[in-house]
């Protein structure tokens, strides 16, 4: 190992004194967007990779003590630079350069100005706003400019040579994400403007095409010197199979599991997490690819189909589009960690190097389960996503996450150390915010650089993926990924992850396999949900809305209360005022006589409501005015004769108590007809 670290050394020392500086187009730069070849490439010394964001500046490390401070701040949307009179400076840069991400949960129409190269006249010049709405050029293509669970994001690369330096005037909203890579020094890049050339248009063009129509085909074509081996592994339970042994000086440029292993409901699940896929490259003593075969392609638990840039599934097959180089061998097996056979068919395209192996590093991507967490106590809150040693390139991440008694899991903020760094030079705003998205929005999303493949209303399997493409970021002596927990695992939330990066031969990777046991049966069964709901309860927050005057509605986890919710939920209604309607419809499954029930929630800012049905009012207005938050228990309300079919409850605002704060919030647990004897 020693002389490997050493040789790996002398490559780095060979390539930084031999390189010279380069210049690229901004076509070049376009083309970065779906170049996943590059990613391969050892990175320079004075190659960078960044980010300005508007978390929550509490949180700081104090050198001269060693310990950080406020570490687990969450006051996340307003955090800058410095304050400039009724402006605020959100990010400051040296050139050469590039932004290539711009995300924002809340854009609004205060401007946002971009100067660079120390021009006194902005590049851009427009309400942050203007920057996600694809009103204005360049920044129109729908696969770089969209919006995604009222995550804002702009992928359009803004380089520079010399500066940059962002400033926002009063009212441009809250949040913000700028990542830039900065260039080792000498490289020539073109300043950004608005007016972009012909052979620049048509390169954003063909990019947003290729992520629009093209995913799960390799953005590089066919190669020369192209192969596909196509082999069927059947693999019994205990036991490994060889699916290739390639040799080299080549690169695997696709793997791809044909999709037929069967009924997701019954076999699909634990076989996808007991079987594993592993990789090692030119004989090494541990793999560089470990982890269970589908969150190999980017999602967890089974199969939840998508479709990105390097990885997806589709009904037809999983993909990866990873490019795998390798000197002498590639070694690609399938472990079968369980006790049932099992026959997998691949197929594997592999191809020549374009380039000296020499200038590249090996793919590696390990999955784990609360491995390397933070030593220092003042960081309890960070969760590990990747630690490793030596020269390369830090790819993205896919999250699986099991929260089983919901309410939102992702407040946390990204950190991203890279070579040593105390305070890192990645700095989040929230779990969703780094993966595209925003306000914990459950909605299942697909994109090139980031997805949400299974969410289950952020109770239960939860499941994340981000790519950094264009924005990877490189290191020389290491790296340290984290994204805040919030929730202890005894509660139960769980994390498990997958990372993907590259790696100089002769760095350190330190994950190893993990058994199947922590696989497959650490996560709880969804009937022990089902056994918190009261029996014969129509649970208000599945409840048909027929109208409403005003306000927002949204089902609201209650698990953060106590477990006295049927379901632990409710139907929460917001941002209503006295006078104000909620109908919502009950069913009668027959006709006859019911006793009705319902069960309501009370808290210091909910208002007093008057309950009706078919337009009848059921007794005197309820106060649910509480200093805290509590269930009413079961609340009569008489017998009623009905027909069968749907009935009309009608919610009225009336009111607030004296000593309530006036949001006149209401909030539904269930409502219960039970046949009157």
């Amino acid at each position: 190992m020693g002389r490997m670290v050493l040789l790996a050394v002398l490559s780095g020392l060979l390539t930084a004194a031999t390189a010279e500086a380069e210049e690229f187009s901004y076509v070049d730069l376009v083309r970065r967007l779906t170049d996943l070849e590059r990613l391969a490439t050892l990175p320079a010394p004075g190659d960078t990779c960044a980010q300005w964001s508007s978390y929550d500046r509490r949180s700081a490390y104090d050198a001269a003590a060693g310990k950080y401070a406020a570490w687990d701040a969450n006051s996340d949307g307003i955090g800058c630079i410095r304050p400039e009179g009724d402006r605020i400076v959100m990010a400051e840069m040296e050139g050469p350069g590039c932004i290539w991400r711009i995300w924002s949960a809340r854009a609004e129409q205060g401007h946002v100005q971009i100067y660079l190269d120390g021009s006194d006249e902005p590049a851009v010049d427009l309400p942050f706003a203007g920057y996600f709405n694809r009103d204005h050029k360049p920044f129109v293509y729908p696969s770089l400019v969209h919006t995604t669970g009222r995550g804002l994001n702009n992928y359009v690369p803004i380089p520079y040579q010399k500066s940059c330096r962002i400033v926002a005037d009063k009212g441009w909203g809250r949040y913000f994400h700028f990542v830039y890579e900065t260039f080792p020094k000498g490289t020539r890049v073109p300043t950004f403007s608005r007016d972009l050339a012909p052979d620049a248009v048509e390169a954003l063009k063909k990019s947003d095409i290729f992520m629009t129509q093209w995913l799960g085909t390799d953005p590089a074509g066919e190669r020369p010197g192209q192969e596909t081996l196509t082999t069927t592994a059947i693999v019994a339970g205990g036991a490994s199979a060889l699916v290739a042994d390639l040799k080299g000086p080549r690169a695997i440029t696709a793997i791809r599991v044909v999709n037929d292993l069967g009924d997701p409901a019954d076999t699909v699940v634990p076989a996808l997490r007991e079987l594993a896929i592993r990789i090692t490259w030119d004989g090494a003593d541990q793999a560089a690819v470990w982890a269970p075969l589908a969150d190999f392609f980017g999602t967890a638990p089974g199969v939840n189909l998508y479709r990105s840039l390097p990885l997806g599934m589709t009904e037809q097959e999983f993909y990866a589009l990873w490019y795998m180089p390798f000197a002498e061998s590639a070694r690609v097996e399938l472990v079968n960690d369980g006790k049932a056979t099992r026959k997998v068919t691949f197929r594997i395209t592999h191809a020549p190097l374009a380039r000296p192996i020499e200038t590249l590093g090996r793919f590696h991507a390990k999955w784990h389960r609360d491995a390397f967490l933070p030593k220092e106590p003042e960081r309890k809150i960070d969760w590990t996503l990747l630690v490793t040693r030596g020269r390369g390139r830090f790819c993205g991440v896919m999250l699986h996450v099991w929260n089983p008694r919901g309410k939102w899991w992702g407040e946390g903020d990204e950190k991203f150390y890279v070579d040593g760094e105390k305070f890192p030079s990645t700095f989040g705003t929230g779990s969703e915010d780094y993966f595209g998205y925003a306000w914990c929005t459950p909605e299942i999303f697909h994109n090139a650089y980031h997805n949400q493949t299974i969410a289950s209303g952020n109770r239960g399997h939860i499941s994340v993926n981000r790519w950094h493409i264009a924005d990877d970021i490189p290191f020389q002596t290491g790296f340290e990924g984290a994204i805040e927990k919030y929730f202890p695992n005894d509660r139960p939330t769980l994390y498990a992850a997958i990372a993907y990066w590259y790696l100089a031969p002769g760095g350190e990777d330190p994950y190893g396999p993990v058994p199947v046991a922590e696989r497959v049966d650490y996560y709880e069964a969804a009937e022990a949900i089902q056994a918190t709901k009261v029996q014969g309860a129509l649970e208000g927050e599945t409840l048909k809305v027929l109208s409403k005057t005003a306000g927002q509605l949204r089902r609201q986890a209650m698990t953060g209360y106590g477990s006295t919710w049927s379901g632990e939920e409710q139907l929460w209604w917001t941002g209503a005022k006295p006078g104000d309607r909620l109908v919502l419809e009950v069913p009668a499954p027959k006709a006859g006589a019911y006793k009705l029930t319902v069960n309501l929630t009370k808290a210091i800012d909910y208002g007093i409501v008057q309950l009706s049905l078919d337009g009848k009012k059921l007794g005197e207005p309820v106060d649910l005015f509480n200093n805290g938050v509590v269930p009413t228990g079961p609340i009569a309300l008489g017998t009623h004769t009905l027909e069968a079919g749907p009935h009309r409850l009608t919610v009225e605002i009336v009111g607030t108590n004296p000593k309530a704060k006036p949001a006149y919030m209401f909030g539904l647990d269930y409502v219960k007809l039970e046949p009157a004897e």
